[in-house]
């Protein structure tokens, strides 16, 4: 196991004990596993600028564009641009031709993701039992090749309008996928800028609708083999006015984390709600970045105009969270200063801190978290959280 993690994680600069920490370290034998999957491949967005936002991750969230694909490459309908930090790697898509469908799923959803890539190592075996269990196949396994190699893709259905495209990328030294280019922003970071913010993807997190998170779950029980891994209902996830219901599956090795949400019956309109209201439908929430330094990404952010949720003082000053928490690698005032989120469990600790949406439309937002053993989700900071996330949907008027 220790082997597999250090050959395939693509996670620069990250200990061994750091990266159990980032992927959860579980025993795993993937020759059981129906569905093999052994990370994540990429979140690919579609984007109404994908020039401009393309230079937004570089600036505002210090990643590193590495590839292209667009006319100039012989691309007619989109460009796409390839940004990575460590192991996480985004691809950000923008229509050029004005008959192309991702103008479609823009005009539907704004800017959001659609595609959870899974690097898998048989892509015909998982599609086999995918199809077995009655997931749609939305495009079958086949060879794409160019000067670099050959990738072997496929695609399944997920909630929304979301899919899943499975790599298998062992015969490809390419720099993503054939029809992309080796190619650097021109946006130049500044002299004594640190190397990256984030190192990995954390885990990614899907809204369905009322009802629906049940059927999802088992969906990716049953088609991909995903086992359950935390469930979240009643008090601990809900405020006087708004409530929600999540629960979290994950692949066999753990690396691939997908919590799910759906809406409760409260007394006004939940995040949920509200993401469903103006995403158009379920799709994929927000995404965790896992970063070894939470304070000083937070601040490299900040200073590139993220917004991230405040957190009011009554939270530090609390003896209850103090007793709780126990001792931390950053001073509590530290993390009250930067709004830094804090919670303990039978393994450890995390930091963590939620920025607000991104776009246009409330739908997509970050999360950042730096984990010390725990492979939670911040448990003891839902009724925070969703309270912060409530001060800003009155500002909105969408409570």
């Amino acid at each position: 196991m220790t082997e597999m993690i250090n050959r395939d994680s693509g996670i620069d600069d990250v200990s061994f004990d750091q990266l159990k920490q980032l992927v959860g370290l579980v025993d795993y034998d993937p020759s059981r596993d129906p569905f093999p999957v052994r990370a994540m491949d990429a979140v690919v967005f579609v984007v109404g600028n994908a020039t401009q936002t393309a230079l937004f991750y570089q600036f505002a969230f210090g990643m590193e564009q590495v590839g292209y694909s667009g006319p100039e490459t012989g691309n007619r309908d989109h460009k796409a641009f390839v940004l990575k930090s460590g192991s996480a790697r985004f691809v950000i898509k923008g229509a050029v031709d004005p008959k192309s469908p991702l103008l479609d799923h823009h005009r539907a959803h704004g800017d959001g993701v659609v595609d959870l890539a899974l690097e898998v190592a048989d892509v015909d075996k998982c599609i086999e039992h995918a199809r077995s269990q009655g997931a749609t196949v939305l495009e079958e396994p086949h060879d794409v090749s160019d000067e670099h190699g050959t990738v072997r893709v496929a695609a399944i259905a997920a909630y929304g309008q979301t899919r899943h495209t499975l790599v298998d990328r062992s015969r490809y030294q390419g720099v993503y996928l054939p029809g992309y280019v080796a190619k650097k922003g021109s946006y130049v970071r500044p002299e004594g800028a640190p190397k990256r913010l984030f190192q990995a993807v954390d885990h990614c997190v899907g809204n369905v609708e009322l009802g629906q998170m049940d059927y999802w779950v088992q969906f990716y029980n049953r088609v991909m083999g995903f086992v359950n891994m935390a469930e979240f209902v009643g008090d601990d996830i809900a405020t006087e006015y708004s409530a929600l219901m999540s629960k979290v599956v994950a692949n066999g090795n753990h690396r691939v984390k997908f919590p799910l949400n759906e809406p409760a019956v409260s007394k006004r309109k939940s995040q949920i709600d509200e993401y469903l209201e103006f995403y158009g439908g379920p799709g994929c929430q927000h995404i965790a970045l896992a970063t070894n330094d939470i304070l000083m990404t937070v601040d490299q952010m900040r200073a590139a105009g993220v917004e991230f949720l405040d957190t009011p003082d009554s939270y530090y000053d609390d003896p209850e969270l103090r007793a709780r928490i126990g001792e931390v690698r950053a001073p509590i005032e530290e993390l009250k200063k930067r709004g830094i989120l804090v919670d303990r469990d039978e393994d450890g600790y995390l930091l963590q801190i939620f920025t607000k949406p991104i776009g246009d439309r409330p739908t997509v937002f970050y999360e950042l978290i730096e984990r010390h053993g725990s492979l939670g989700f911040g448990k003891g900071n839902f009724k925070a959280l969703f309270e912060a996330i409530e001060r800003e949907q009155e500002r909105r008027g969408n409570l």
